[in-house]
């Protein structure tokens, strides 16, 4: 059983059984200027206060009836996923580094970039990065070596916000631009005409979201082609279960996106208080040597037997850190694993079948709020699987009000498209039942019409945008 140290003695007790003076002497690779000092821990807890604490923690969250989407999304799994996914040895199995003695880990790994690539109509999958944010991060950065010359990234307004802000602070030290392509407030959608004023300009790709941070559909082939005729490569943003039902991203345009990531959440993994996720990449054959991460390859062995191992693993730990295709070494085989035996499970049909459910139930939700007087649906563009309603009245109030009904009414954009005044996304799946969607409308309706008897809201306010 591992040595935990409680006290000083015991801390001082394992200084010396390790020859070390200090706790300091431990870290003193690490540069002094980068150090955070004393993290002032609290005292470490017995495995019975943890519990206890764990399930406090859990009964805070309580059961909310929530329609709230933007990224993370309440999907039903089947009980099979984690009751398989939380055996031993999946659930504890390291890095597979050791083929011999990983086959079972590398087997799904090899199963789940096999449906990634399936699912996205692309070449290539490597087995998974840390969320899908940072494997935009490192999309971007996969667009820049293979471009060489070139570090700038048309990246559209509708592109999550979060994940904008995430990409922006890891590509920003390495002077990788990022430049923002308007977006059409009535529509939702990226504006064609804009890119007009780039064409002849130098950039290593153009980030195309299907469907976007509103919910509204891109017209992706048009997006793609152009970017291909000006010789700048396509990194497709995707929600794995709009795949279900749209075109993959191999198929768009003449050519296809050359680069697709995502977060992969929605394929078996529960909310769990924000965490933890997994992003996915895919790719062309002719950029694999450039993918960051890891890729399992399926070969024989010395008696021709078929077996699975690392083939592909260019990240610091194993080469020089100026030589790495990435620096976040961290790999998230368990959601992984619950992804591939989620795709197993439901298999196309089944993929299907749930975004047809979770679109037919955020149609339900709109026509049922749109008809409350003060409630519009604000982009005109067709959508999937999730919304933006406009009200005539606070919505941060509206959200409060639902809240103190058990209901997640949804985000709030104007923290990121102020332009768009009180707005709510939301987002229906097709965990959510006619009732449940009935007692949202009723509540919004009671909420909007009770504040409505107060002062003037603000209406939605015009921004350059709304100019295209």
């Amino acid at each position: 059983m591992p040595f935990i140290p409680h006290t000083d003695d015991d801390i001082r007790a394992m200084l010396a059984c390790i020859g070390a003076d200090s706790v300091e002497e431990l870290f003193d690779e690490i540069p002094a200027e980068v150090r955070c000092g004393e993290l002032n821990l609290p005292v470490a807890l017995n495995e019975m206060a943890v519990t206890r604490l764990m399930e406090e923690r859990a009964a805070q969250d309580g059961r909310w009836l929530n329609f709230s989407g933007a990224g993370a999304y309440e999907h039903h799994i089947p009980a099979a996923v984690w009751q398989l996914v939380t055996r031993g040895e999946l659930y504890t199995a390291y890095t597979p580094y050791q083929a011999e003695a990983s086959q079972g880990t590398l087997q799904i790994l090899y199963e789940f970039q096999s449906m990634m690539a399936a699912l996205t109509g692309m070449a290539v999958s490597n087995a998974t990065l840390y969320d899908g944010a940072s494997a935009l991060a490192e999309a971007v950065l996969m667009a820049v070596r293979a471009h060489k010359s070139a570090k700038r990234i048309l990246v559209p307004a509708t592109v999550h916000p979060v994940w904008q802000e995430v990409t922006r602070t890891i590509v920003g030290a390495q002077d990788i631009e990022l430049v923002t392509l308007p977006y059409c407030t009535e529509g939702g959608h990226s504006v064609a005409e804009a890119l007009a004023h780039y064409e002849g300009q130098e950039f290593a790709a153009l980030v195309i979201p299907q469907p976007n941070f509103f919910g509204v559909l891109e017209e992706v082939d048009l997006l793609t082609d152009w970017a291909h005729s000006q010789g700048i490569r396509v990194i497709a943003v995707v929600n794995p279960v709009s795949l279900g039902l749209l075109k993959p991203p191999g198929r768009w345009g003449a050519k296809g996106a050359d680069i697709v990531v995502g977060e992969g959440q929605p394929l078996g993994a529960p909310l769990s208080s924000g965490g933890p996720y997994f992003g996915f990449m895919t790719c062309r054959q002719e950029l694999a040597r450039q993918m960051p991460g890891r890729i399992v390859g399926r070969t024989l062995d010395l008696d021709g037997k078929p077996g699975f191992t690392l083939t592909l693993q260019a990240r610091e730990q194993h080469i020089r850190r100026g030589k790495a295709t990435s620096n976040i070494c961290t790999n998230q085989g368990l959601l992984a694993s619950a992804a591939t035996l989620y795709m197993a499970l439901l298999g196309p049909q089944g993929l299907a079948k749930v975004a047809r459910a979770c679109h037919a139930n955020t149609r339900a939700l709109l026509e049922q709020v749109t008809a409350i007087p003060g409630v519009v649906r604000l982009h005109s563009e067709p959508y999937f699987h999730e919304a933006v309603i406009a009200l005539d009245v606070p919505a941060q109030e509206v959200l409060r009000a639902l809240r103190a009904q058990g209901i997640v009414g949804g985000v709030d954009v104007s923290r990121w498209y102020p332009e768009l005044g009180d707005a709510i996304l939301v987002c229906a799946t097709e965990t959510r039942t006619p009732e449940d969607i009935q007692r949202y409308a009723e509540h919004l309706g009671r909420i909007v019409g009770r504040r409505n008897q107060g002062p003037a809201c603000t209406k939605l306010k015009p921004s350059a945008a709304s100019k295209w």
